[in-house]
């Protein structure tokens, strides 16, 4: 049977210094490292794994080794393995092996399939594939190399049965730079999609997101591309009815005041960190809840969203605490790294009522009323971590450098 499973998981990889798994008991967790025929009964002991990661090798001499299907007895054993996810990396993978042996997962409880490093090399037939059904719910590709996703229309059509029941998929620093539309369309069950860390564009994601393509997606990052269009973003994923979050950080974003484009009405999440913004870009989705514009150039916030929960404003250049009462059902603000002084007086009641505050590495004054409504806060149990190390004072002259924990604000002192 550890024959079978080798075949089934395209893993008889080239021999090396290091050609044994290892099975790690308490954590039911299996790495393997070049795997050679001379080696395979080293696998067995990674039968009662439930997690299996193969390491290293080229599978290139066995891209035209015959594959048989399996008899009853061995799709038995498979059956009753507790394996439920599948890491493969540092491995040169000949699509045509893949696309035999991708059909026995079948007989298998996988469930998480994820490729690290992997370079895919020719063309395979995927004909076999054809109405297959394959347990995995969730594929991940990390720093592969392969050949552009347009053309490989036809191997998307023969996997669509298995593609149209994913829910989660990964596409991370591959360098793509387009999804074409009939490709998100075979993906109809897909809820969370990662394209971080690629070469997407403002012109890709139109095409990407077309009519009919991701219609259950509710999970949306595409945080390290180059993207800049603020507005062209709104519009390109305008049809993603079902979308709650959205993670643009790490792009170089320009806003448009004078855009109408509206988000999908069910965003709720809505990650805006580094993207270079000196603005609040509008409009935003209407029913915010969690919104995160730490670490850009902000020197001031004034909006309104009645069904805010979350607001991250951490790293920018605040010299002022935004109006709680635009925030009827806040509870957590991060204003971590501004240039803010001192908190008003009228905000320090409804702070107060949030369950995490966070102000540390401001420039604070430590006047009475300043030092006060610090310590009152923290007192109360709502200053986060920071509290009371990263909390200093930078004036008066007399207090500058202590910690603001540490002013004396009693009475006779005040």
């Amino acid at each position: 049977m550890s024959v079978a499973v080798l075949l089934l998981l395209g893993l008889q990889v080239a021999e090396g210094r290091r050609n044994r798994c290892f099975f790690n008991r308490t954590q039911e967790f299996c790495v393997c490292y070049n795997l050679s025929e001379e080696t395979v009964g080293s696998i067995i002991q990674c039968l009662p794994a439930t997690v299996v990661e193969f390491w290293g090798g080229d599978l290139e001499k066995y891209a035209a080794f015959p594959i048989r299907d399996l008899d009853s007895s061995v799709i038995d054993s498979l059956g009753s393995l507790v394996i439920q996810k599948i890491i493969i990396g540092n491995v040169l993978v000949p699509e045509m092996l893949l696309a035999r042996v991708l059909r026995f997962f079948s007989y298998t409880h996988v469930q998480e399939l994820a490729f690290e490093s992997c370079i895919f090399q020719g063309t395979g037939d995927w004909s076999d594939m054809e109405g297959q059904n394959l347990p995995i719910l969730s594929l991940s590709f990390h720093n592969v190399t392969s050949a552009p996703l347009t053309g490989h229309e036809q191997a998307f059509s023969s996997l669509s049965r298995w593609l149209e029941t994913l829910e989660e998929l990964a596409v991370t620093g591959c360098h793509v730079t387009s999804v074409p539309c009939a490709i998100g369309r075979v993906f109809r069950a897909l809820h969370s999609l990662n394209l971080a860390h690629n070469s997407l564009g403002d012109g890709s994601l139109s095409p990407a997101f077309c009519q009919g393509a991701f219609p259950q997606l509710q999970q949306l990052s595409l945080h390290h591309n180059n993207l800049s269009s603020y507005q062209g973003v709104c519009e390109a994923v305008g049809l993603l009815l079902q979308l709650r979050h959205l993670d643009l950080s790490h792009n170089e974003l320009m806003a448009d005041p004078s855009s109408s484009c509206q988000w999908p009405p069910s965003l709720q999440h809505f990650n805006l960190s580094n993207t270079g913004l000196d603005e609040v870009p509008t409009p935003l989705p209407p029913h915010l809840e969690v919104l995160d514009m730490s670490h850009n150039h902000l020197r001031a916030v004034d909006i309104s969203l009645s069904s805010m929960k979350k607001l991250f404003l951490n790293q920018n250049l605040l010299q002022a605490v935004p109006s709680i009462r635009n925030y009827p059902v806040l509870d957590t603000l991060h204003l971590d790294n501004n240039s803010i002084s001192e908190l008003p007086r009228g905000e320090l009641k409804l702070l107060g009522r949030l369950q995490d505050v966070a102000v540390a590495d401001n420039p604070f004054s430590c006047s009475c009323s300043g030092a006060r409504g610090l310590q009152a806060l923290a007192a109360a149990g709502h200053l986060g971590q920071g509290w009371p190390g990263d909390y200093r004072c930078h004036s008066p002259a007399r207090y500058r450098g202590w910690q603001v924990a540490q002013v004396p604000v009693s009475v006779l002192h005040c």
